[in-house]
Order: C-alpha cells, then sequence, then structure tokens
C-alpha cells in the first residue's frame, strides 16, 4: 500500500512538472500517430495522467463512458490546427494528454 501511495505521489510530482502549453502544430505529428487524448475541462489533467500511468482501468472506463476523455476527433483536430490553438499538455507515454487552455474561446473541444 506505501509503495502504490509512493507511486502515486512520484507519478503527480512528475507528470506536474511535465505539463506545459503547446501549440498544435508541435502536437500534429502526435496527433498524427493517433496519440492524442483529449481530457474535458472539469477534470484535471495531471490527475488524468496519474490515474493513466496507475493503469486505473475502472476510472478510465467511467470518464470514456461520459465522454470526459476521449480520443481527439479529426474535426476538432482541424479546427485546432486552422487556429494553430495552444492547449495544455502533458505526456504519459504512449498518449499526449491534451486540455484546453481557455484562452481560445471558438475552440470548444467537447464538440465534433
Amino acid at each position: 500500500m506505501a509503495d502504490d501511495l509512493e507511486r502515486e505521489a512520484l507519478l503527480r510530482r512528475e507528470y506536474h512538472g511535465q505539463t506545459a502549453r503547446i501549440a498544435w502544430s508541435e502536437l500534429a505529428p502526435h496527433f498524427a500517430a493517433g496519440k492524442v487524448i483529449h481530457v474535458a475541462d472539469e477534470l484535471d489533467l495531471v490527475e488524468v495522467a496519474v490515474q493513466l500511468g496507475l493503469d486505473n482501468v475502472a476510472r478510465f472506463e467511467a470518464w470514456t463512458a461520459s465522454g470526459a476523455v476521449a480520443l481527439l476527433s479529426d474535426t476538432v483536430a482541424g479546427q485546432l490546427a486552422r487556429e494553430n490553438a495552444h492547449l495544455w499538455a502533458v505526456v504519459a507515454p504512449p498518449w499526449v494528454l491534451v486540455q484546453n487552455v481557455g484562452e481560445t474561446p471558438d475552440t470548444d473541444l467537447s464538440t465534433e
């Protein structure tokens, strides 16, 4: 149990330190490889990365069933590319998790 808590704390520190605002142009190659996951604004991006790192299947099934976590759609990716939008991102191998920064009001990542 202590090892699990230590691993969770370590992942949280690592992912928090790696989270950055990034332009869509830098994310595009990851999207082309099918590796970009959108995280809904109501979720904590780092927490989602931590749970992915812990392989928390139950939590991910709930998030995906609700649509709070999903592969980024082609439609939204096209809109992000046109705007070269900036997003929050964190790498949780092999995935890149992204979330709207809230500074591009015309970009709604929740729609397709």
